[in-house]
């Protein structure tokens, strides 16, 4: 068996305009305007306190996370689907995996439990995913525990596995866990901050012939 591990926001949907907001609501609820797009972006895939002191270094970082779930749960609530779109062509690569009978599919994510599962719920990928690893239960990225997680719950071995993200956090943890790692080009990092990706794929439909030359390398 294989696995396949995504990660989600800038992966498989593109949710920056509701994190955006929601860092702003996050930022006011202490008092403080919001850094520039580009630096919250900077940090998508940072469990959310270490993202906020990431961000700023003296505030209550507690307050500025709890500020940021609500207003991320209020916006996903009302938007739906919308509120996290994914990415062309995402549905039909997981579709194309998930009929494969030697590939279990995975995701590693920065968010919390609640929001992946509404997340799962919202796109109506109930049982696409074998393993779901969150922020809740681990160290932010880059440590590897996520990783070593998902392969045990799926007890797939490291050679067999491969993480798929946008951010220099998921390229990081993939080389901490030993695992290869195929980059994305259209999230939140530039390509060239993903060191080590064995790919960078500019579209969904270049996912499968990647993965071949990775496991037949």
């Amino acid at each position: 068996m294989r696995l396949v591990v995504f990660d989600v926001d800038g992966t498989l949907v593109d949710s920056q305009a509701d994190i955006l907001a929601s860092m702003v609501d996050a930022f006011a609820a202490v008092g403080l305007d919001a850094p520039a797009r580009q630096d919250i972006l900077g940090i998508v895939g940072l469990s959310l306190p270490v993202a906020m002191e990431a961000l700023v270094a003296d505030a209550d970082h507690a307050r500025m996370v709890e500020a940021y779930k609500g207003s991320y749960a209020k916006l996903r609530l009302s938007k739906g689907a919308s509120s996290s779109p994914l990415y062309p062509g995402a549905r039909a690569a997981l579709d194309r995996l998930q009929a494969q009978d030697d590939i279990l599919l995975g995701v590693a994510t920065g968010k919390s439990k609640r929001g992946l599962d509404g997340l799962i719920e919202a796109h109506g990928l109930n049982g696409m995913f074998v393993t779901r690893q969150v922020a809740d239960f681990h160290p932010s990225k880059p440590h590897p525990s996520m990783l070593r997680a998902a392969l045990e719950e799926s007890g797939v071995e490291t050679a067999d596995a491969v993480m798929i993200g946008d951010t220099s956090f998921d390229a990081r943890m993939a080389h901490a866990a030993g695992m290869p790692f195929l980059g994305v080009g259209w999230g939140y990092h530039a390509p060239s901050q993903l060191d080590g990706a064995r790919a960078i794929l500019n579209d969904f439909s270049e996912l499968d012939d990647a993965l071949n030359a990775l496991w037949t390398d």
